[in-house]
């Protein structure tokens, strides 16, 4: 991934040394396990672990003639410990290593993840109670609807991550294997109890029952976890995008000292940042796309999947860090205009009311559609001429029949409409 897009933490978990360390970490693990197995020296093993180094260059130089990495890795090393090399790599394959350090690895980063969501998580609770009170429209269909707060939006967003939270800990918790099993995975040269010792002491439970591989259906779960988190990012970053409008006006990102908008206009503050996230979510839902294609594998094995991987895993985990810190500072600093909510909310005449005149109609009496055809007539009146729906309808005759002015007044109350709020914030964070 591009540096413009990368944290150094997450980043570091995916350069060629780290890879390499991980993979010998897997072969001490697996070299103990026969020590205790009384199938290897102690001796060896000590040696191995005590001379072995990780030399980038010289394996991707050795690579380079036997066009295979992980020999081109057991060769450096072997290079290095001298006669105990013959020790390493006892009854393995490649894949051994292979998925079983790459568990490692996307475990790491999953926890990276959870925190980023967690800090998340936070930013939108803070939010949520500040603004709970903070009215403004709901739309549907992107046309006016009812009233609701800035505070219940972002309580939604709060229950969404906490549901992307769950899935991401589930995704970790199944891409959490490995396998020491050999190269049709049948442990016909190492066996399944060194196996279950060496992932145990890695932390890692063993793949039931493997191929040359871990099955893929598990790196493809924890793909499409992180593109789910991507997607909801993308919808809270559209929202905002849409509240920034310039017609709409009601929030806005950070505007921060010295900073422009446009090489031409002066004038623009644009929604640079959720912008951004909107774009980045797009390539992790490709990444997540190409590993489902990685699931149907030849046989017990093919390599097609190992090129996509390089890419996907990497990328995919380093741009979501990327992006949940992005949208965590900025929810974190959002600008928030409630007089021009409270004005937005107005420009309809007061035509959002008109689902409780309905509502009051029918319980006095009207039939349903009797009344809904005097709402929507009036409603439609204010919509085409302008004025003022509620002057409307208290005027018209055939609702005075059945509702008194009091009565209508009350109809007027936006906070009807939020008496059962308290009820929501409960549901989602508990009684506080």
């Amino acid at each position: 991934m591009i540096e413009r897009y990368a944290r150094p933490k997450m980043t570091a978990i995916w350069t060629q040394q780290r890879k390499y360390e991980t993979w010998l970490q897997v072969e001490l693990a697996a070299s103990d396990a026969l020590v205790k197995a009384g199938q290897v020296p102690q001796a060896a093993v000590d040696e191995i672990r005590e001379k072995a180094e990780i030399d980038v260059a010289r394996i991707d130089e050795l690579e380079a003639v036997v066009k295979h990495d992980v020999i081109a890795f057991l060769t450096s090393i072997t290079e290095k410990v001298g006669e105990a090399g013959r020790f390493i790599h006892m009854g393995m394959t490649s894949s051994d290593v292979l998925d079983t350090a790459l568990a490692l690895l996307l475990r790491e980063a999953a926890d990276m993840l959870i925190a980023d969501l967690e800090a998340l998580l936070e930013a939108l609770k803070t939010q949520a109670f500040k603004h709970k009170k903070t009215l403004m429209i709901g739309r549907s269909h992107g046309i006016h609807g009812e009233p609701i707060t800035f505070g219940l939006k972002l309580c939604h967003w709060y229950d969404e991550t906490q549901r992307n939270l769950v899935r991401l800990k589930e995704a970790k918790r199944i891409i959490s294997v490995g396998k020491i099993s050999g190269a049709m995975g049948t442990n016909a040269h190492i066996s399944p109890d060194i196996e279950a010792v060496v992932c145990v002491k890695l932390g890692l439970t063993p793949e039931p029952v493997s191929t040359q591989i871990v099955h893929r259906d598990r790196h493809a779960q924890f793909m499409q976890s992180l593109a789910l988190i991507a997607a909801s990012l993308e919808r809270f970053s559209i929202e905002i995008r849409h509240l920034q409008r310039t017609e709409v006006g009601e929030a806005e990102e950070p505007f921060t000292p010295g900073q422009k908008g446009s090489s031409a206009m002066p004038h623009k503050r644009n929604p640079v940042s959720t912008e951004n996230i909107s774009g980045l979510a797009r390539v992790i839902r490709a990444n997540a796309s190409a590993s489902l294609e990685n699931i149907p594998l030849w046989h017990e094995r093919d390599i097609s999947h190992s090129s996509v991987e390089r890419i996907i895993l990497p990328d995919s985990t380093i741009l979501l860090d990327y992006m949940l810190a992005r949208f965590t500072n900025m929810i974190s600093q959002i600008v928030v205009y409630p007089e021009r909510m409270r004005k937005n909310m107005d420009i309809t005449g007061g035509t959002l009311y008109s689902q409780k005149i309905l509502l009051r109609l029918i319980d006095k009496g009207m039939e349903r559609e009797t009344a809904y055809a005097i709402v929507q007539k009036t409603a439609m009146e204010i919509f085409e001429q302008g004025g003022s729906f509620q002057k409307a309808i208290t005027e018209n005759p055939k609702v005075l029949a059945h509702l008194d002015k009091t009565e209508l007044e009350a109809c007027f109350d936006p906070w009807q409409y939020l008496q059962n709020i308290d009820a929501s914030y409960e549901r989602v964070f508990g009684k506080e």
